[in-house]
């Protein structure tokens, strides 16, 4: 983990990735109450990033990929 990536916002990452997952397969109401739980995970993770590198004096853009990059590269390494 680097300054740029959180333990909190890898987890946020690996929640709203997961509620994404989650859509695979369905249609009408299911898919639209999933859509919504991955819309609101998602807003949580953009918030948490926003306000991390504006706190911290990073580029916005860099700490969402290395966030991304971590929430999902350690679930490869893991599954290896």
């Amino acid at each position: 983990m680097s300054d740029l990536a959180t333990d909190e916002l890898i987890d946020l990452q690996k929640s709203a990735d997961a509620e994404h997952a989650g859509l695979a397969g369905l249609d009408g109401e299911e898919h639209r109450a999933r859509w919504e739980q991955w819309r609101v995970a998602a807003e949580r993770v953009q918030a948490a990033v926003t306000e991390h590198a504006a706190s911290a004096g990073l580029k916005r853009c860099e700490v969402e990929q290395a966030v991304k990059k971590a929430a999902r590269h350690s679930e490869d390494a893991a599954g290896a």
